[in-house]
């Protein structure tokens, strides 16, 4: 068996951080810590962001020293949706986002993915947009937002977090539209 290489770690470095950031968020949310709701809220932001950071990172490394391997071309966009899924599922367990917002996300990923799948079976390799790209980087900046905006505790970071997060949704939205149009040809049946 092969060695495996370091933005392959990464990746799976990002997927273990998914542990520990579900349970300050939810444990923070439930008391597990005591009174105090931001101090766990502040750590779980801290994981969260050097997770996501891996992402930009394990990417950059596996391209400029050409280690981009199978593991990594599924892994890496896995690593992200497993990611940034469980910090929506666990802020709507938290009320600071609608469930409608993350139906909306989390379909997205799905239809992709399928999409995604079906594209390979017929040999063709659908690369990420660059609509994706910001739709993934405008989610995560929205988690970070709703991590740190205790309900109540700074007036203007709600409205902040809100643009966000319509912002968010609209590139959610068009990435979809973005990828079905520019790949329609790998659904047709014959």
């Amino acid at each position: 068996m092969s060695k495996m290489n370091l933005p392959n770690r990464l990746t799976i470095f990002r997927m273990i951080m998914i542990v520990p950031f579900v349970v300050l968020l939810l444990g923070g949310n439930a008391g597990w810590f005591g009174e105090n709701v931001l101090l766990p809220n502040i750590a779980a932001l801290i994981i969260f962001i050097i997770a996501s950071l891996t992402d930009l990172i394990d990417g950059k490394i596996a391209r400029k020293y050409n280690l981009v391997t199978n593991f990594g071309k599924f892994m890496d966009p896995l690593a992200d949706k497993l990611l940034v899924c469980s910090a929506l599922i666990a802020l709507v367990e938290m009320e600071r986002i609608p469930s409608w917002v993350v139906i909306i996300i989390i379909s997205r990923e799905f239809i992709i993915s399928g999409f995604r799948l079906v594209a390979s079976d017929n040999g063709v390799v659908i690369a990420a947009s660059y609509w994706g790209k910001f739709k993934t980087t405008f989610q995560m900046v929205m988690v970070c937002l709703m991590l740190i905006n205790v309900p109540g505790w700074i007036g203007w970071l709600d409205v902040l977090t809100n643009i966000v997060m319509w912002i968010a949704l609209i590139l959610t939205v068009v990435s979809l539209i973005d990828y079905l149009v520019k790949n329609k040809g790998v659904m047709k049946t014959d």
